[in-house]
C-alpha cells in the first residue's frame, strides 16, 4: 500500500493486481468509449511486462488507476505514462494527482525521464502534467481512433537531469 500526501483518507493506492483487472476495464469503458478503450487483456498483457501499476481503492472498489511503462536496463531507463483514469464521480479528490505523483516517484527511484501522450483538448490532465514538470515535445496528428483527435507527446526529465538543471 502507498501512502500520498493530498489522498483522501479513505482512499488507498496499492499495486494493480490481476483481481482489479476487470475493474479498470469497465472505468476505461466510461472514460474513452470513443478512443478504443483498453480491454483487460491489455491491462493483463501490461502486468506480464512488469510495468508499474497502481489502482486507488476505497473499500473494495476500484476508483482509478495508473500505469507506468519501464523500458531499458537498470542505470539506463526510460518509462512512459501508458494509462490513469479516476471515474468521473471520484474526478477532483486528489485520487489522479495521487496516483501521478506515485508512478512519477518510482520514475525518479529508477532516474528515468516518463513520457506521455494526452490529448490536445484535456485541459485538465494539461494542467496537471505541466504542474508535475512536463513540457510538450510535440503533436502527435490523429492518434485517438477512431476519433482521429490529437495528442500533444510530453516529456519530464529524469530526477538527475532536473536536479542539474535547477543548478544552472
Amino acid at each position: 500500500m502507498t501512502s500520498v500526501d493530498g489522498l483522501p483518507e479513505t482512499v488507498r493506492l496499492e499495486p494493480m493486481r490481476r483481481r482489479h483487472v476487470r475493474a479498470c476495464a469497465a472505468i476505461e469503458q466510461v472514460l474513452f468509449a470513443d478512443e478504443s478503450p483498453w480491454p483487460p487483456a491489455a491491462f493483463h498483457s501490461e502486468l506480464d511486462l512488469g510495468g508499474y501499476y497502481l489502482v486507488a481503492v476505497e473499500g473494495e472498489e476500484v476508483l482509478g488507476y495508473a500505469g507506468l511503462a519501464i523500458m531499458g536496463k537498470r542505470g539506463d531507463h526510460e518509462t512512459s505514462l501508458h494509462t490513469i483514469g479516476v471515474l468521473p464521480q471520484h474526478q477532483g479528490r486528489g485520487i489522479g494527482k495521487a496516483l501521478l505523483r506515485a508512478v512519477l516517484a518510482k520514475a525518479d527511484e529508477l532516474a528515468a525521464p516518463v513520457f506521455l501522450e494526452v490529448r490536445v483538448d484535456n485541459e485538465p490532465a494539461l494542467a496537471m502534467y505541466a504542474a508535475h514538470g512536463f513540457e510538450r515535445l510535440g503533436v502527435r496528428r490523429g492518434y485517438y481512433q477512431p476519433s482521429g483527435a490529437d495528442a500533444y507527446t510530453m516529456s519530464r526529465p529524469a530526477a538527475a537531469t532536473r536536479s542539474q538543471e535547477d543548478i544552472h
